[in-house]
């Protein structure tokens, strides 16, 4: 029946997709002939930001379901912020395939069992426990994370300190966020087609508002969508025959809707790809029909939009008028106060990077040390903990009684769209910041003259960053305006002007139907009533000086234009170029002594945080030899992780799916527990392979998790370098 009822849904959600393809499509063609843009950006961005890096590692200790028992993990997070699950550390180091591979997204990250029951608790309210009853989960310590989502699996870690609680904690945000964000930006056909797909057929269900939904990939946004309708149904159908006390059906309950998303997963991603593909082979035909009639498609919309314009303007602007006007300023005040505070943390901690570097310039290695400095700055705009002040300015975000005015169900999409928009900034003014000494560097400064240079380069940066983060900032702001305001406008339209659409469909030539939308055009000019008094708000509020916006008069022209042309260059790779074993004073006999593999390994370091794993986990067998411990404090980083991201084996055979967890053996040391929860619902998957020299990829091949059997994937192949530079391969 679940399986009918999500055909249903997906064929319903697909003809809007085909729809909004063809809308996408000449959208972005007409984008391309016509030239509009944004401003001319001042600082450089990179093109392969992460590549090959590991961005943190270190124990987790993880609940097993499957037997109830607490396992040490030591886990890693790679460059595609999917969080690898080995066995233990051994298993890591004897090449051993992971455990496990977790997508986060569309996941909350809880740091207490409170919160967590609260949420099972609503998810299920006749299964709520009585006072004083056995919760559904036992933490040996008081220092839990627990990934929550509202469809897929639950997992449960926990931590010794609340130190490590908080490391953890930031690091699993980042990887929230990465992949909450899955669908590209420079998607220009296929990312607008599925976002407004979403939009128009939650619309045509009643319900408005989409960027809460927006978290994942395509096939998990469609998962989710699923979900959200066919959620409701299974509840009812299948909650009453649960059997047990209050805490077994709950653990019964999230099983089971954990084995219907898995499910629900597998028959998107089927559909999905197999429209998508029908559309990239038919969009050749349909560039061409757009290339030829441009210009008769562009009036054919216009005079559609008129004619809309005439019957809908004076109700949506009275609607404006009297409920969305008076209330922009408020909306923007809320949003406009953490944001400005989070960038100009980012402006402050980039300041601060830069001159601690300057100041170890002077007083230790001078420019032999060059290359380490830069290999740790180079990585700061994806380091947790040092981007973790700058991120947490946007936590008190709150638009009160607004928030309920206009239906928004949680503030936390427009918190990490602006704490990505952060990430990005960081990124693009170290990236500017290395481009530029680089090229100092090319003169030959000695220590005295590069330190002068580094100090002229910085503010050189920082007035370019001033410019870009003020656009990048006016441009959210616009934007989360009008998502928060269009929904509630659309909504309080709809009983008046819904019904008038259809009558408009005559007005579109057959031959164009393909590109132009009646209810797309309706929403454009839905749009227009209310985008002049966004522009208006975000146009006064540029010149309150608290906010530190550039106003829209003052136009920084690109300054440098040969800045662009270095960017073209290859990347520059500060590990061989100036480490220990490359140029910047050292012995010139050292770089060419040295192999190939070392310089590589070298060129590939990155700050990755080892936990302390002999800190005596509870009922761990004693630990081996001591490993490097973890700091507690960003002033305390140390242990450079290099990650060669290499896997050896096989293509994949299928999509990676959230799979439930293998059946382990009982390990020595470990206290006997109650006999196992009965079995998941859904099937054992079988083990998959691989291909290629990539690692696991959250953000577009599975939903949770990924789980490696016998002929599984192969390890994160790492190195590290102790403190006196001698690298070690595990």
């Amino acid at each position: 029946m679940f399986i009918k009822k999500t055909g249903k849904i997906l064929t319903e959600f697909l003809r809007f997709y085909e729809d909004q393809y063809g809308v996408a499509l000449f959208n972005s063609m007409r984008h391309e002939i016509e030239g509009t843009g944004l401003p001319q950006a001042q600082l450089l961005w990179r093109k392969v930001p992460l590549e090959e890096r590991i961005i943190f590692s270190g124990n987790l200790f993880q609940y097993q379901e499957e037997n109830k028992k607490w396992r040490n993990r030591f886990s890693l997070v790679p460059h595609n912020y999917g969080l690898v699950l080995y066995e233990n550390k051994v298993a890591y180091e004897r090449q051993i395939p992971p455990r496990a591979v977790i997508n986060s997204a569309g996941y909350k990250i809880l740091t207490s069992l409170d919160q967590y029951l609260e949420l099972v608790g609503n998810s299920l309210p006749a299964t709520t426990p009585k006072s004083g009853s056995a919760p559904i989960l036992k933490c040996p310590t008081q220092f839990p994370l627990i990934l929550w989502h509202p469809s897929a699996r639950h997992y449960y870690f926990c931590m010794m300190t609340e130190a490590e609680q908080d490391k953890w904690q930031a690091v699993l945000q980042d990887c929230v966020r990465h992949c909450n964000n899955g669908i590209p930006e420079d998607s220009k056909v296929e990312g607008p087609a599925f976002t407004d797909a979403i939009r128009m057929y939650r619309q045509s269900k009643e319900l408005y508002g989409t960027w809460e939904m927006l978290c994942g990939n395509e096939v998990q946004i469609l998962s989710n969508l699923v979900m959200e309708e066919l959620g409701p149904e299974l509840k009812a159908e299948l909650v009453p025959r649960l059997k047990g006390k209050p805490q077994e059906r709950q653990r019964q309950w999230i099983q089971i809707s954990d084995a219907v998303y898995r499910m629900v997963y597998e028959q998107a991603k089927a559909r999905f790809e197999a429209v998508l593909s029908k559309l990239q082979l038919a969009r050749p035909a349909m560039e061409a029909v757009i290339r030829t009639d441009m210009d008769q498609i562009i009036t054919s919309k216009e005079h559609l939009a008129s004619k809309i314009r005439a019957s809908i303007l004076p109700k949506a602007e009275v609607c404006v008028r009297n409920h969305v006007q008076p209330y922009i300023p408020s909306i923007l005040d809320a949003l406009m106060v953490p944001t400005s505070q989070g960038f100009t943390e980012v402006r402050d901690v980039f300041f601060k990077e830069v001159t601690d570097m300057n100041l170890n310039v002077i007083n230790e290695g001078g420019i032999d040390k060059l290359g380490e400095y830069m290999e740790k700055l180079s990585q700061l705009a994806y380091h947790p903990l040092k981007m973790h002040s700058c991120y947490e300015k946007m936590e008190p975000l709150r638009l009160d009684g607004l928030q309920q005015r206009f239906d928004v169900s949680s503030m936390s999409v427009f918190k990490q769209r602006a704490q990505i928009h952060m990430r990005e900034q960081m990124d693009n003014a170290v990236y500017t910041f290395e481009t530029l000494l680089h090229q100092e560097l090319g003169k030959g400064p000695t220590k005295e003259e590069l330190c002068k240079s580094i100090q002229r380069i910085l503010e050189r940066v920082l007035k370019k960053y001033d410019y870009d983060s003020s656009t990048v900032r006016k441009r959210f702001f616009r934007e989360a305006l009008l998502q928060i305001t269009i929904p509630f406008l659309l909504k309080k339209l709809a009983p008046t002007c819904k019904s008038e659409l259809s009558r408009f469909q005559e007005l579109i030539f057959e031959d164009f139907a393909r590109f132009i939308l009646v209810e797309n055009t309706y929403e454009e000019v839905v749009l227009q009533t209310v985008m002049k008094d966004i522009l208006q708000a975000v146009k006064e509020a540029a010149v309150q000086r608290k906010h530190n916006l550039y106003r829209d008069s003052v136009v920084m022209h690109n300054s440098d234009p040969n800045l662009h042309l270095l960017a073209e260059g290859a990347p520059i790779d500060w590990g061989e170029e100036y480490g220990d074993s490359g140029g910047g004073g050292g012995d010139p006999g050292v770089q060419e002594a040295a192999p190939v593999s070392e310089k590589r390994r070298r060129a590939k370091q990155v700050v990755s945080v080892v936990q302390d794993e002999d800190a005596g986990l509870p009922f761990e067998p004693a630990p081996g030899p001591p490993s490097p411990s973890s700091p507690d404090s960003v002033t305390e980083l140390r242990g450079l992780l290099a990650g060669d991201l290499r896997a050896e084996s096989p293509p994949l055979a299928g999509p990676l799916l959230n799979g439930a967890p293998v059946q382990e053996s009982p390990q020595p040391g470990l206290a006997p527990e109650a006999t196992s929860p009965p079995a998941s619902p859904l099937r054992q998957l079988p083990s998959e392979k691989l291909v290629g020299p990539e690692p696991p990829k959250p953000s577009d091949q599975e939903t949770g998790e990924q789980v490696s059997g016998p002929g599984g994937r192969p390890p994160i192949h790492t190195t590290t370098e102790d403190s006196a530079g001698v690298q070690t391969e595990f």
